[in-house]
């Protein structure tokens, strides 16, 4: 299994904060956004790894992480995304690293209390397709929304004004070697992106969708200055800090 982390993105809604660097590179608490996925993906038995970013900063990632050592990586390999074409392009630049894999991929904003351990294991069970995260959370219309049937995704609704599930679908993918087949076959957006809905919608159709449930709290950290904040006041938490 291996671990891909993305990273790119112009992190516009943390602007001024992002004029002049990468928002991965932000403090959340006491360490760089960057480093909470590489730990994850780490504690969860994945050595290999590959961080996907682009822009200005991409070389600061390289002085700030090195070869990955720090946190337990046996490789830590980089790409670089050219322009900004989406969630689903970054993950087709590493094709050649991934070779016949499965991997999970992980949004390098997101930021999570739950080990992945037992999810990874859950899916390296799992014969083939893909599986995504899932989290309930009390605002389902600002996000896109997962239907369940056990395990089973049935349905994915992009911020539905009338939500059928409570279930967020959060910044962790896990994919077969197929999603390359995927992402040959999509076509842009509106937007001018290769989406990630869509890869999710392609094994959706194909019933090989699956989902996990996450229990503990879970942070998009770019999603604002707010959100940066407050995944701030969380991380404290976690590891150990005194309330504020």
């Amino acid at each position: 299994m291996k671990g891909v982390v993305l990273a790119g993105g112009l992190g516009t809604r943390l602007r001024p904060l992002t004029s002049i660097t990468n928002k991965h590179l932000l403090p959340v608490y006491d360490q760089p956004m960057i480093f909470y996925p590489l730990q994850k993906l780490a504690e969860a038995g994945i050595k290999d790894v590959m961080l996907v970013t682009g822009g200005n900063s991409a070389g600061d990632f390289l002085r700030l992480l090195g070869d990955g050592s720090e946190f337990g990586l046996s490789t830590l390999n980089y790409a670089y995304q050219v322009k900004e074409g989406g969630i689903a392009e970054a993950i087709g630049l590493t094709r050649t690293f991934v070779g016949g894999d499965k991997f999970v991929v992980i949004l390098g904003d997101n930021i999570l209390e739950d080990s992945l351990a037992e999810k990874v294991a859950a899916f390296e069970d799992q014969i083939d397709g893909a599986r995504i995260l899932l989290k309930k959370v009390e605002n389902p219309s600002d996000y896109g929304v997962a239907e369940l049937d056990g395990t089973r995704v049935i349905s994915i609704e992009e911020k539905p004004e009338s939500p059928r599930s409570s279930y967020a679908v959060i910044g962790v993918y896990m994919y077969d070697n197929f999603v390359f087949k995927v992402i040959d076959s999509l076509e842009p957006s509106a937007r001018g992106e290769l989406e990630v809905t869509d890869i999710n919608n392609a094994y959706l159709k194909k019933n090989k969708l699956h989902a996990e449930i996450i229990e503990g709290w879970w942070a998009d950290s770019g999603c604002s200055i707010d959100g940066l904040l407050q995944a701030g006041i969380m991380a404290r938490k976690l590891r150990g800090g005194d309330p504020i």
